[in-house]
């Protein structure tokens, strides 16, 4: 992960700028989210969304906020050990490492403080920078869902991936 970009906890402070993020052409394409998103609408859903079962991370290039990733765990027990994901990049910072600091962050929290043994997530079928990152991570593809969303105009197809940690790992050593 380069030095310049920091992962954390996103704070209210940061709703205008996630705002901005998710606004992006290129952002709110890869994403469920739709243009045009007032400040007040994400400040309402960010209100009504995090407890102790979903955690909202950004990412920061030189203290500004180019990305967020969002992580929800499964509610009912028998899905208990199962997460979701969801992430978007600012447009000037994709392919620069925010989303693969957020992802390694992420992971690490699923897997190493949530004991969460599979994440889950669906991509557009046609991002294929956003495929190869999930790949890098270990996601695998699992199915095809046609016509998963309208976008732009059209729909567009889904990959369901998932990265599968069944086994319990060794402690690292500090």
């Amino acid at each position: 992960m380069s030095q310049d970009i920091v992962v954390r906890a996103a704070e209210p402070s940061d709703i205008p700028r996630l705002t901005e993020v998710l606004n992006q052409p290129q952002a709110v394409w890869g994403t469920l989210q739709t243009p045009f998103t007032s400040i007040a609408e994400r400040q309402r859903r960010f209100d009504q969304t995090f407890d102790a079962n979903h955690v909202l991370l950004v990412g920061e290039v030189k203290g500004v906020v180019a990305g967020s990733i969002g992580l929800h765990r499964e509610v009912p027990h028998r899905r208990s050990h199962v997460a979701g994901l969801g992430m978007a990049v600012h447009d000037d910072y994709a392919g620069r490492g925010v989303g693969g600091a957020m992802m390694q962050a992420v992971i690490d929290l699923a897997e190493r403080w949530w004991n969460v043994r599979r994440i889950e997530l669906n991509v557009y079928a046609d991002n294929a920078r956003a495929i190869a990152l999930y790949e890098r991570f270990g996601f695998e593809r699992e199915g095809l869902l046609r016509a998963y969303a309208w976008r732009d105009g059209r729909y567009v197809d889904s990959l369901a991936m998932a990265r599968l940690r069944l086994q319990p790992q060794p402690e690292p050593v500090p």
